[in-house]
């Protein structure tokens, strides 16, 4: 636990995985003097009352981010333009301003102008996450040895982003700064192309007529599994992911779809060597991740929560 608070308050604008386990790690690590939250619907608000993480609920975005020296929109991408023109008139001066959206370049284009001159606006993304979503799915371990990519526009001050920074790292999380425009690439091809290839691999096995929903259910491996876990992921997030990171992803997308014609090719001619080529390159990028401790070698199915330094929501 942190001697002194790295913020003597701090505002969560949105209360889901992210916001809620921002709250439990600050709180667990006595990061923040006070923290106070709001959500759209009153009904998580209730709950995150009744569970009891934070200091003070309140009913509007305003009143959330009165006095605070950091606040955190935790909410959809395509919901943070609007809500940074909501609050920029209640924003204590000098306060830093963060969010935690997977999608860098439209964050800086729709926050930043709504934004007054005298706060510092350091965007962030946590890549960290589950299937889950609501007050109840966060847990303090999330960030725990994930990364965390902040992306503060030209001329922020850079002592901003040193103490945000210093608050992710404290949260667990290793700290990388780059670029929005370079994050957006880098993520298209990690996390936004990966997404959509399962989102439309789950599709597709719904809509096959000849194999019923209880067989898909009942038989699938790892890899569909995999992709079931991925393609639960909250809709309105990656509705607003795509459509605010569309050129990269198409970009992605464009070089993806030519690779996987080729690999067609080898299928269709029986050319083993280059499917085996192929498939031992691949395999090195996998034993990377494991090697950084990005992931566990051991099987995925029955894995137990916790190898990575996790638990799961309770």
């Amino acid at each position: 636990m942190s001697a002194q608070p790295h913020f003597q308050r701090v505002a969560l604008i949105g209360f889901g995985l992210i916001g809620g386990s921002i709250a439990r790690a600050a709180k667990l690590q006595g990061l923040a003097g006070e923290i106070v939250t709001t959500a759209r619907s009153e009904k998580t608000r209730a709950r995150v009352m009744e569970l009891g993480i934070v200091d003070q609920v309140v009913a509007t975005n305003a009143e959330a981010v009165k006095d605070a020296d950091l606040v955190i929109l935790c909410i959809p991408v395509g919901a943070c333009g609007p809500v940074a023109q909501e609050i920029a008139a209640h924003l204590k001066p000098g306060a830093i301003i963060s969010d935690v959206g997977s999608v860098k370049g439209a964050i800086v284009r729709d926050m930043a102008p709504h934004l007054p001159k005298s706060v510092h606006f350091v965007p962030a993304h946590p890549v960290a996450g589950t299937e889950h979503s609501g007050p109840d799915s966060g847990f303090a371990e999330l960030f725990i040895n994930r990364w965390c990519i902040l992306t503060p526009p030209e001329g922020v001050d850079a002592t901003a982003t040193d103490r945000l920074r210093a608050f992710w790292a404290a949260m667990g999380a290793k700290v990388e700064v780059m670029t929005p425009d370079h994050h957006d690439l880098v993520l298209a091809i990690t996390s936004h192309l990966p997404h959509l290839i399962a989102y439309t691999i789950v599709g597709t096995a719904d809509e096959l007529a000849q194999v019923t929903e209880s067989e898909v259910i009942k038989f699938s491996a790892g890899g569909f599994r995999d992709f079931t876990r991925i393609a639960a992921s909250d809709p309105t997030m990656w509705r607003d992911v795509f459509l605010a990171n569309k050129e990269a992803v198409l970009e992605m997308l464009g070089t993806f779809t030519e690779d996987l014609a080729k690999l067609t090719r080898a299928i269709r001619r029986g050319d083993g060597e280059a499917l085996f080529d192929h498939f031992t390159r691949t395999r090195a990028i996998r034993r990377g991740i494991v090697e950084i401790g990005q992931d566990s070698a051991a099987a995925d199915f029955g894995r137990q929560h916790g190898q990575l330094g996790r638990k799961p929501p309770q």
